[in-house]
């Protein structure tokens, strides 16, 4: 079973990297054909540039270049001459800024190209990554499968032991807390006799002695309440449920929660809140009904005695008897609720 949870927990991983790559590999995909429709605007724009620039060179071919002879022979007037240089100026201009435009065409198609390439092969990466992922997944599945179809019948026993072990714990708890009862009532009942049995009235003073004043009461410590631990043994079997707090479903917290509200004491469905609502007691104080911490207050039972707390572990367990000795999580403290 601890192979299997290994398993899942590497599965999950590579899913999440496999998500990632899924991820990636569509943003590749998406850049690619914006590239591709800039790489196709950035060649029509250059082919006509260029279609330009051949019929601007048959132009000058056919007709010739027009020389300073030509503008000031041709021209009318000194404002007629001026505009003629002026417009020879301009076709120059436009030639040499055709050009420009061509040279910076050539040179997009060129980076955009140079892009591309860079992309597909980046795509071409990605996908292989995905292939080596996917088989890793088909593979961990296929392990998986087989770990739990080979141990599907162990896995059944080893849980029927169990059950059968939390009930018996159960039962020894249920005796245990019982006879903690029985011997808490008897105490008392001997302290009222005890108390009932006491002199009506005292010795006379001795003459000349003032009265010698009554001894203080000792405080008793307070106790807990032990038919919490019996309560708590009524819903061993319960499945953990994340945030719950009735016989549904139980985490640790609303395990307590529910416990005591059977007696009328509203504690917060928080850990951290119950420690702070609660009175701070030694581990050798430790009675039936007091609460145990664990991992950084992370965690909560219930002390049913004998070195053995209820409580809701995590999710894919059940509401059990566990051992403080044995608990996995570091121990923090024990708790009385007032």
């Amino acid at each position: 079973m601890a192979r299997i949870a290994q398993i899942g927990t590497d599965l999950e991983q590579v899913v999440q990297a496999y998500d990632g790559a899924r991820i990636r590999l569509a943003t590749v995909e998406r850049d690619l054909r914006v590239n591709q429709a800039a790489l196709g605007v950035a060649r029509r724009n250059l082919h006509v540039s260029q279609r330009r620039l051949a019929q601007r060179l048959v132009s000058l071919y056919v007709d010739g270049e027009p020389g300073l002879l030509d503008v000031l022979a041709g021209a009318r007037s000194l404002s007629d001459m001026i505009d003629r240089l002026e417009a020879a100026h301009m076709i120059s201009r436009q030639d040499a800024a055709l050009g420009a435009v061509i040279v910076q065409f050539k040179t997009t198609v060129q980076r955009r190209e140079v892009l591309l390439r860079t992309q597909r092969r980046e795509r071409a990466a990605t996908v292989a990554r995905l292939g080596s992922r996917r088989r890793t997944i088909e593979a961990a599945l296929a392990e998986q499968q087989r770990l739990l179809a080979s141990i599907h019948r162990t896995i059944s026993e080893i849980q029927a032991r169990e059950a059968a072990r939390q009930r018996r714990l159960a039962e020894l708890a249920q005796e245990r807390i019982a006879r903690a009862l029985a011997a808490r009532q008897q105490a008392d009942l001997a302290a009222a006799q005890q108390a009932s049995a006491s002199p009506d009235q005292a010795p006379p003073d001795a003459p000349g002695l003032a009265p010698s004043p009554a001894p203080a009461p000792i405080p008793a410590a307070a106790g807990g309440h032990p038919e919490a631990a019996t309560i708590a043994t009524r819903y061993l079997g319960v499945p953990y449920v994340w945030g719950g707090a009735s016989p549904s479903g139980f985490d640790c917290s609303g395990l307590v929660m529910y416990v005591y509200a059977q007696l009328g004491i509203s504690l917060p469905h928080y850990t951290v809140s119950q420690w702070n609502a609660t009175i701070p007691i030694s581990p050798s104080q430790l009675e039936p009904g007091d609460l145990v911490f664990f991992d950084g207050l992370g965690h909560v039972g219930i002390y049913i005695g004998g070195g053995q707390f209820i409580h809701a572990p995590y999710t894919g367990t059940v509401v059990q008897v566990a051992s403080l000795a044995a608990a996995g999580g570091a121990f923090v403290g024990a708790r009385r609720v007032p």
